[in-house]
């Protein structure tokens, strides 16, 4: 125990910066998984315990105030019904914030879907103007119990007494209105009525949807909501982070085992007699594993420890949504199962990786066996050896011979065609009586020590490729997570492109002057077009759910949309769709589809797939000229405002609501990529993770490639190659080696990260189509950055090794 002891000791004093990084790198490994896993459940959990203790619907049904709620509680699978209650659409105003509502009627709280109160108290029927506000609704006006909100265009006012959560959709301005509960009197002109159901199955929310709009009728549903779109809305972007940086983590955990793995393997070949000496004095094979073994062992656990000691402790104190997601997470029950889990399994895929190599350690004979004269495979090529001068390329170059008094076969670098000994050419109407035409040869010669790095780089196949392979594993997660920065940062610096050719929502009062609100709208100067519109909720086929039909812009001025599949929208009754619409109706991009808005059937061709990403992508759009045909008294209720270059938004919004009349709602479009700001520092630390672990790697082929070129230190030498050259023979080979797993990453890489990020895409409905690749002039720049910094690390050590003694190079050859 104590001979093992001192080997380890011995090993780390030698290998004390490999240990570091290796530690270093297991502990951003464990901590992104851990992060990812915190993220995983802040995105379930909350809505998941908020549905639970709230006894939630599944299944929302906004109707007309005819609708017959108790023939819904007679349906099978139906477990109990919520109202109906009378709902009516308002606009409140708070400290010049202004929100659109529902007002939800309720005198009691209700059983099913029940708010649960997080401030104040509930509805008291004493006072009327009393209302409940939903937990998000209430953070977007920075409202409180007591504040008294105003409703614009009204002389009433509301107080607010309490804040509740609810399971329901969640507030989205410009999208999704938000909940306010209040007594019946306060909506005396209630617009409709909404019915809740909870059901005995989930599972069977499609089936129930389609029973109770065949039992209400369709032209009563004015728009459905389940379950799923809720959990999907709050899940919302802390769910991809999770998935970002649990593929990550598991991308550089499985680096890590590799360059652990070829550590252990690179170290074996440096120490095979120091290995056999050990088995000759009385370690046995199972000894001389552990010893690897154990020893990487503990520096995966050290790292592991300190990353989960790290997120547990400051966990919760990161900035922004990652610190909400920890401080979440260290209170659900299963959090400290994963606080010990995630780190084993780390470390014991680390084991499992140093196992295999450590177990070629015992194999190692107690007599070292002679190794070959030559390296198997290790002969230089034929363009090798010309290169080197041994056959020479020779390029026929025109030129002048000055007879035999010309440079010639002894000339450096060139000599005659004909031969030393060859009779000077005929003078045939030469001007210069002294000069012929003739023919030279150009020697070409390539430095040796580029040669010798090339081949000895690429001349052991398995060893080379795999030496490749795991360096390229962390270079082209490495392209992956710049091309998720890339696809980020297009959402804000080119929104056109990615479906949101516009930058405000205005929304005016119904009855509003069409004409004098678009010249209102394109009179201010940063607004370059107003495009008027309509959005309604439409029932798809089967019944089973609601999509928005929105009609935007006119034949004359049509909406930009950002298309990427198909055509515009150009003839009557065409439209394009996202792919969430497509996924849902299971159609493609040239059929037609039909659905019910109100009892009116609208019947539209889908020509093209745009990229949408508002409302899942289940969203199909026309010109309002279109809608107008099945509509002619329809009126636009919303104006999508694009702006000029350089204009500022908030600016704008804040001109126009001022300018405007008292029941013009202004809006900044959401932008997805607001979310994911978060992930822009998530993958900073990722590639910082992933440059730890190709540095490893890196290390470890230097430390190969100069223990190898040990043997054949005198060789080069003895044909006269100087310190200098000896030491460009490792730096060519590093480099060479790294150039070609640059551009492998860069060839695997780009094509994979477009791949994810479009499939990510078209899973959420924003669709395919959004992957940007890096600036070419970026990857040249990192893999550049690459392959001189490999370059740079290999000139130390390899520049030590070429000025060692004879006798110590005598020594490491026997």
């Amino acid at each position: 125990m104590r001979a093992t002891l001192r080997w380890a000791h011995s090993d780390l004093r030698t290998h004390r910066g490999e240990a570091l990084f290796l530690v270093l790198a297991t502990a951003g490994i464990v901590a992104s998984l851990l992060l990812a896993t915190a993220l995983f459940g802040y995105a379930t959990n909350p809505w998941q315990r908020v549905f639970a203790q709230a006894r939630g619907a599944h299944v929302w049904l906004h109707t007309d105030r005819a609708a017959d709620a108790g023939e819904l509680a007679a349906l099978g699978g139906v477990e109990a019904v919520a109202g109906p209650y009378p709902t009516a659409s308002a606009t409140v105003a708070v400290r010049g914030t202004r929100a659109s509502v529902e007002l939800r009627g309720t005198a009691e709280r209700p059983e099913v879907g029940r708010p649960l109160l997080t401030a104040g108290h509930w509805i008291d029927p004493a006072d009327p103007d009393g209302v409940v506000l939903e937990s998000r609704l209430a953070r977007a006006l920075l409202a409180q119990p007591g504040d008294t909100l105003a409703l614009p265009g009204t002389p009433r006012t509301l107080t607010v007494l309490g804040i509740a959560d609810s399971p329901e959709r969640r507030y989205r301005p410009g999208e999704q209105p938000g909940l306010v509960w209040a007594p019946p009197a306060a909506v005396p002109d209630p617009g409709g009525q909404v019915i809740g159901l909870r059901l005995t199955d989930p599972g069977e929310t499609d089936y129930a949807v389609q029973r109770a709009v065949t039992v209400l009728g369709a032209g009563a549903i004015g728009q459905v909501s389940t379950w799923e779109q809720a959990r999907a809305e709050a899940q919302g972007d802390n769910r991809l982070l999770g998935q970002v940086l649990g593929l990550f983590g598991l991308g550089a955990l499985l680096a890590a085992g590799l360059a652990v793995h070829g550590a252990i393997g690179t170290r074996i070949r440096g120490h095979l007699r120091d290995i056999s000496v050990l088995k000759a004095i009385g370690f046995t094979p199972g000894q001389v594993v552990r010893v690897f073994l154990l020893l990487h062992l503990a520096y995966a656990l050290l790292g592991a420890v300190a990353a989960a000691a790290l997120t547990q402790a400051f966990g919760s104190r990161f900035p922004g949504r990652l610190g909400d997601a920890v401080g979440v997470w260290q209170g659900l029950p299963g959090h400290t199962v994963a606080l010990v889990a995630v780190p084993a399994c780390a470390v014991l895929f680390i084991g499992a990786t140093t196992g295999l190599a450590a177990w070629r350690a015992g194999r190692v004979p107690p007599v070292p066996v002679p190794r070959p004269a030559a390296a198997r495979g290790g002969g230089l090529s034929g363009a090798a050896r010309g290169a080197l001068g041994l056959r020479v390329p020779r390029v026929p170059v025109r030129s002048r011979v000055r007879g035999r008094g010309a440079r010639g076969a002894g000339g450096s670098g060139v000599r005659g065609a004909d031969g030393p000994g060859a009779p000077a050419p005929a003078k045939t109407g030469v001007p210069d009586p002294g000069e012929a035409a003739g023919v030279r040869e150009l020697e070409v010669r390539v430095p040796p020590a580029l040669v010798l790095g090339w081949h000895k780089a690429f001349a052991r196949r398995p060893r080379s490729l795999a030496a490749v392979a795991r360096l390229t594993l962390p270079l082209l997660l490495i392209v992956v997570a710049m091309s998720a920065w890339t696809t980020i940062d297009r959402f804000h610096t080119r929104p056109e492109q990615v479906g949101l050719p516009t930058a405000l929502t205005v929304r005016a009062d119904a009855g509003a002057d069409d004409r004098g609100t678009r010249t209102l709208l394109e009179r201010d100067p940063r607004v370059a077009a107003a495009y008027p519109g309509v959005e309604v909720a439409a029932l798809v086929p089967g019944q089973t759910a609601t999509i928005a039909l929105r009609g935007l812009g006119t034949r004359e001025e049509p909406y930009p949309y950002a298309l990427a599949e198909g055509r515009r929208a150009h003839g009557p009754d065409e439209a394009v769709a996202g792919q969430g619409l497509l996924d849902l109706l299971d159609v493609q991009v040239g059929d037609w589809v039909r659905m019910t808005v109100g009892d009116r059937p609208q019947i539209l061709h889908i020509v093209g797939r745009s990229i949408e990403p508002e409302n899942a992508g289940r969203v199909v759009s026309t010109s309002l000229d279109t809608l107008r045909e099945n509509d002619p008294g329809l009126t636009p209720t919303l104006y999508q405002l694009r702006l000029r270059p350089g204009a500022d938004p908030e600016e704008v919004a804040a001109r126009l609501a001022a300018s405007g009349p008292e029941g013009l709602e202004v809006h900044a479009v959401a932008n997805p990529a607001d979310g994911l700001s978060p992930l822009r520092g998530v993958v900073l630390g990722l590639i910082a993770v992933l440059a730890l672990v190709g540095l490893i790697e890196l290390l470890t082929t230097i430390g190969g490639t100069v223990r190898e070129g040990e043997r054949d230190l005198l060789a080069l030498k003895a044909i006269g190659l100087s310190p200098r050259q000896i030491t460009g023979v490792t730096v060519t080979a590093t480099g060479c080696t790294t150039l070609a797993a640059v551009l492998l990453a860069a060839a695997l890489g780009l094509p994979l990260a477009h791949w994810l990020i479009d499939a990510q895409g078209a899973s959420s409905g924003i669709g395919a189509g959004i992957a940007r690749a890096p600036s070419p002039g970026l990857l040249a720049a990192v893999g550049a950055a690459a392959v001189l910094g490999a370059a740079a690390l290999a000139a130390v050590p390899s520049a030590r090794a070429a000025r060692r003694r004879l006798a110590d190079t005598l020594s490491a050859v026997a």
